[in-house]
């Protein structure tokens, strides 16, 4: 009886084993299966929120302010014309750094210049994002508007004023100037009472304003009432 016993004691011991190890094995396979199952379920998940996320980062740009249904004709006719209207502006207050013989119209160039160049930043890319042409460099600026439309200079008097230093520079810059702002003046009432975009018409409010007072100052500067 004793040898019987310890026959079947391993052969029991070896059976227990074995149903213990396929417990054990079926066991680590539902837990690699759970673990995979979640971690497909968070990269799923973490997919998604990705691409949630990265879909709310473009919903900006989607829907900024410059936005082809928030702008008309008038918006860009304005934006198209501004820009050249103050490239020639930046040109000429730029001559006066070297030119002007009054420290008060280098002042007053230097103004105008600082006024100016961020505006045509601004503008372009307003049109840039309704998808319309931005003026390029140096077209129209003489050509298009020389024949003194919106205050433009003609390329005459452009060169004239190139030739000028001192005193006469002084006295044509701000002649060519006040004429030059009464057409922007003009530009942005126009914009004030025709164009839709909110930003266009607020920089068409400042432009009324700050080249007015730049009007009066130069036509003072020149012994004009």
């Amino acid at each position: 009886m004793t040898g019987t016993t310890m026959t079947s004691t391993p052969s029991r011991s070896r059976s227990v084993l074995r149903h213990c190890a396929a417990v054990a094995a079926a066991g680590a396979a539902s837990v690699l299966l759970v673990a995979c199952g979640g971690s497909g379920a968070d990269s799923t998940g973490s997919g998604h929120g990705a691409h949630a996320t990265q879909s709310s980062s473009a919903s900006p740009s989607a829907s900024a302010p410059a936005t082809p249904g928030e702008h008309n004709a008038a918006d860009t006719a304005f934006a198209q014309g501004m820009i050249p209207h103050h490239r020639q502006a930046v040109e000429m207050a730029e001559l006066a750094s070297t030119r002007a013989g009054s420290a008060e119209v280098k002042k007053l160039a230097d103004e105008i210049r600082k006024a100016q160049d961020p505006e045509i930043r601004m503008l372009s890319g307003w049109l840039t994002a309704w998808g319309e042409q931005v003026p390029a460099e140096g077209s129209g600026d003489h050509s298009a508007h020389g024949d003194g439309a919106a205050g433009m200079m003609s390329a005459q008097e452009m060169d004239g004023l190139k030739a000028a230093s001192g005193g006469a520079f002084d006295t044509a810059f701000m002649e060519l100037m006040i004429k030059h702002h009464e057409g922007a003046v003009a530009m942005a009432r126009t914009e004030q009472a025709q164009g839709s975009f909110p930003a266009a018409r607020t920089m068409a409010e400042t432009i009324v304003s700050t080249q007015s007072a730049e009007i009066a100052h130069m036509n003072k500067l020149l012994g004009r009432s």
